[in-house]
């Protein structure tokens, strides 16, 4: 072998030793993945969506000696939301509008990168963006802008199959990352904008073939139907756009859905609505839906209920309780029973005036703002899609939160029509990307009438709802949050500041300004013995480790 083939093969040699050590995701590693802190195997770290970390190597007395260790550059200007899986010292990420990018973890060196074409009928309302992946075996899974299901190779980055899931000309979108559950890939539509129908569908693993459907707005003879009148049902919204989580005890999956169609315009569709702005319960393997809860019904505010659900087994009025904790838009800090659903406790985290407080079922008691007076909170909610966190070791729900921000709503009458916006309003604000970007006015502007508004981190306790700390930011806040073992949190914030807080007290330990809004949510993973932290912001990955 001469000196030239020698070092190609050498080359060839080092790419693939990456992908030769790698282990075989099994169902099995899935239902343990919070056990490998090492990896991050789920959009949410692990099943029970809590981003909680067991790593303990960065800790509250050397967080201060973190340092930059490498860069990837994204090659595309639009937002970078994604959530980097980690997977035995092989690191994939998703760029926009569809790309996958496997890379080494320790260095930010390129593997290889998957390209789809994305078809140009794609117009999601907010955003091309993806979040994120889902991995089984030695497969990735994407969900596209334009309402497509991807299989690729994870070794070399080659397609395996692609399933068209909705059609992207009548609005429907996807900017999730899936979910596996068994044998099958969960993903769910977004739309809600364009009057489409939401659903969530299950897809087999190995081939793409449809395995179940779930519209999320209930057919002329299923039960929650009377909850729309006419044929408004037809158009109705209920999107399902982030990932949802799963019991495997209970054998049953949890997704959010958001606003009903029109959006803005509740007069125009009389009734609850279901199964909008609910957290639906179903059967990972049929689709069968067990129980619903609705957190807005007949909504007119844009409160989509589409938060990561967090699940958490704890104790609950003196005995064991499987929990599911809930910072929704509406303001409203929710405890549900995850079993059956049974709503029990809730209370404001933020400032709240469209309700006085919740009935003993959950239903909010709702009091309408006269016009011209902002309701509370505003259009952009309390919270959004942005990823809370659980930490078991403090026994407190985190999530990021915008304060003191209401909007003047108002709505009009609008006809459907496919593929166009369906909204029976829209709105402005000074908050950049606080308003409805790209679309057709539809009669009244929604008003923005607060200038005050501030954003932070809240810690709540779960079992009174009260707020134990408050890490206040000048501007509002858009990050995800990630806990660890040795209480610490890290979240970012659309300043551009990179911060490790402590975790009981919301003392700041550590900032780094990364020079770019930070839209998507920290991990933590370990190679070689060295534990590492990723964050998005900008148009960059940035990661960081001790200093040596």
């Amino acid at each position: 072998m001469n000196h030239s083939r020698r070092l190609c093969f050498l080359f060839l040699l080092a790419l693939l030793i990456p992908f030769a050590l790698r282990a075989q995701v099994t169902p099995e590693r899935l239902l343990h993945a919070g056990d490998e802190p090492q990896n991050w195997l789920t959009y949410s770290g692990s099943y029970a969506s809590q981003r909680y970390s067991l790593l303990k190597q960065i800790d509250p007395s050397n967080v201060k000696n973190l340092e930059l260790k490498w860069v990837f550059q994204a090659q595309s200007l639009q937002k970078f939301e994604t959530t980097p899986l980690v997977v035995d010292g092989v690191m994939y990420l998703t760029q926009s509008p569809n790309d996958i990018v496997a890379l080494d973890p320790k260095t930010g060196r390129v593997f290889w990168i998957y390209h789809y074409a994305t078809s140009p009928a794609a117009r999601p309302c907010c955003g091309i963006v993806n979040r994120g992946l889902a991995i089984l075996g030695d497969t990735l899974f994407m969900a596209t802008v334009d309402a497509h299901l991807v299989a690729v190779d994870a070794k070399d980055g080659h397609a395996i199959w692609a399933v068209k899931v909705a059609d992207a000309a009548a609005g429907y979108a996807m900017t999730m990352a899936p979910l596996v559950v068994k044998d099958k890939v969960i993903v769910g539509v977004a739309g809600g904008e364009f009057g489409i129908r939401g659903f969530v569908a299950a897809f087999e693993a190995g081939t793409g073939k449809q395995a179940w459907h779930t519209d999320t707005i209930p057919d002329p003879d299923q039960p929650g139907h009377d909850s729309w009148r006419g044929g408004d049902w037809e158009h109705g919204g209920a999107p399902v756009w982030m990932t949802g989580s799963y019991d495997p005890e209970l054998n049953l999956t949890y997704w959010g859905t958001g606003n009903p169609g029109p959006d803005f315009n509740a007069a125009q569709r009389v009734g609850d609505n279901l199964y909008s702005d609910s957290v639906l319960a179903l059967d990972p393997d049929t689709g069968k839906m067990k129980w619903y809860f609705q957190f807005s019904p007949h909504d007119p505010y844009d409160y989509d209920s589409v938060q990561v659900p967090v699940l958490v087994n704890t104790e609950w009025n003196g005995g064991p309780r499987k929990l599911m904790l809930w910072g929704n838009r509406n303001g409203f800090f929710y405890v549900l029973d995850r079993a059956t659903g049974k709503f029990l406790a809730g209370k404001p985290f933020a400032k709240v005036n469209w309700a006085s407080g919740l009935d003993a079922n959950g239903r909010p008691i709702a009091t309408p703002q006269p016009p011209g007076v902002p309701t509370y909170p505003g259009i952009q909610g309390a919270t959004n899609w942005y990823s809370p966190s659980y930490s078991p070791r403090t026994g407190l729900f985190y999530l990021s939160t915008w304060e003191d921000y209401g909007t003047v709503f108002e709505g009009v009458n609008v006809d459907y029509k496919e593929g166009t916006r369906f909204a029976g309003g829209a709105n402005t604000s000074p908050i950049p990307g606080a308003e409805n970007p790209g679309g057709i006015r539809q009669g009244p502007v929604n008003t923005y009438t607060e200038a005050l508004a501030t954003g932070g981190v809240v810690a709540l306790d779960p079992q009174t709802g009260q707020k134990k700390w408050k890490f206040a930011m000048h501007d509002v806040n858009t990050s995800g949050i990630l806990t660890t073992a040795t209480d610490l949190l890290f979240v970012g914030g659309r300043e551009g500041y990179f911060q490790a807080l402590d975790a009981r007290t919301g003392t700041l330990l550590w900032k780094q300004n990364l020079g770019g809004d930070i839209i998507a949510a920290p991990i933590s993973f370990q190679v070689d013995g060295k534990q590492y932290i990723t964050i998005a912001a900008g148009n960059s990955l940035f990661a960081f480790a001790l200093r040596e």
